[in-house]
């Protein structure tokens, strides 16, 4: 069924806000990712595999909604999301080592990519008009989710409450979600509205553009995700407040992907995606080599690079091949957070490893200054695909 005017702002609203659930997640436990390594007496590599954990969750389930949801519905789906989320916030809460953070930490991992695999394509659908800016706009609720989750954490701290009271703050919004969600009717996909058979859509998926818009998200994601979620980690001895450069990057993001619908019109898909690349690298460089203010300059110019990235990515495979529908969008976010996933547990290794012979600043350093080179080929990969749908539509 489609959706009508009043119908499809209610979806758009419901769909923001089993994002912001999403969001307080990675937001709250990079907060709490230290306090955890403390409590439980977890070393640099087991923080690492717990918070990948909730990575490679993610892009499991949405590979398997993304197949699902022309099938099976997307209000069924999202039905699997707050299920999960509740079990996984409950069961961190009353975690008691390592394991049980992994378990409960799964659960929110599989929750958080079903939201993405049924909302990416539900936005799509209901506003084909304006993709790219309402996706953008949708997906401002990630890092605007962080900024709260980060305030969270940061008050709570000061205040003296228990990490396990930040996770039950995430209760809230999951229960007003999941009563949305369940009022409403939702439409069908647009790959089933324009009748696109399976055989089109996985034709599609074979695509040389798609291929390498997917290898390009595994670096846009781990530039994103990788530096956003270990923060605190990796800049703890360089700054007291090492979590209020989280909250700056994602108040520029927040802000960024709000004013998106002037941005999209200044600039094509693809030249969005170059100016994040610049940006991000510039970011980088600052972040692994300043301290004090600059450290906090940094995270801006770092914010406004990553800012448009991940809607992007998914816009753009909406605006260009259409016909992967839901299953491209979520080959694609599934593909950045498993990288992500497998570089956080290779990178918590290696910063362990560092801090055998450096110290705790120059350890975290050396693992931002390494990452740095991922956004320096993205501007490559970048430029090309944009001179490429340039000449390709002139």
């Amino acid at each position: 069924m489609s959706a009508t005017a009043t119908n499809r702002s209610a979806l758009f609203i419901a769909s923001c806000a089993s994002l912001l659930v999403t969001s307080l997640s990675f937001g709250i436990r990079a907060g709490i990712l230290n306090d955890l390594g403390v409590e439980f007496e977890l070393s640099g590599a087991q923080l690492g595999q717990i918070a990948a954990t909730a990575f490679w969750g993610f892009p499991v389930s949405m590979i398997i909604g993304g197949a699902l949801v022309d099938k099976v519905g997307m209000k069924n789906l999202m039905r699997l999301a707050y299920l999960g989320h509740f079990a996984g916030i409950l069961l961190t809460i009353f975690a008691g080592g390592f394991w049980s953070l992994w378990i409960s930490t799964l659960f929110i991992g599989l929750a958080n990519g079903m939201v993405e695999a049924v909302c990416n394509p539900l936005v799509a659908s209901i506003y084909p008009e304006e993709k790219t800016t309402k996706l953008n706009q949708f997906h401002l609720w990630f890092p605007g989710g962080i900024v709260i989750g980060s305030l969270v954490a940061f008050s709570f701290g000061k205040l003296g409450l228990s990490w396990q009271m930040m996770m039950a703050v995430m209760l809230v919004p999951t229960v007003w979600y999941a009563i949305q969600m369940e009022r409403m009717e939702f439409p069908v996909t647009e790959r089933v509205k324009n009748a696109v058979s399976d055989s089109e859509m996985y034709k599609e998926l074979l695509n040389p553009l798609f291929i390498v818009i997917t290898i390009a998200m595994l670096g846009t994601a781990i530039s994103e995700l990788f530096i956003n979620q270990y923060v605190d980690v990796l800049l703890k001895s360089v700054s007291d407040n090492a979590i209020l450069i989280l909250l700056i990057t994602s108040g520029v993001m927040t802000f960024g992907r709000g004013i998106a619908a002037p941005v999209v019109k200044r600039f094509s898909t693809t030249g969005m995606l170059l100016f994040s690349a610049v940006f991000t690298t510039i970011g980088l460089y600052l972040m692994g080599t300043q301290s004090g203010t600059m450290l906090f300059v940094s995270a801006v110019i770092f914010g406004i690079g990553v800012t448009y990235f991940w809607p992007t990515m998914i816009g753009f495979v909406a605006i260009y091949l259409p016909k992967t529908g839901a299953v491209g969008m979520a080959v694609l976010g599934a593909a950045g957070m498993f990288a992500v996933s497998i570089y956080m547990r290779f990178m918590g290794g290696f910063y362990d490893e560092l801090t055998l012979n450096l110290t705790q600043v120059e350890a975290g350093r050396k693992v931002i200054m390494t990452t740095l080179y991922i956004p320096i080929v993205l501007i490559a990969v970048f430029a090309g695909v944009h001179f490429y749908i340039r000449k390709k539509h002139a």
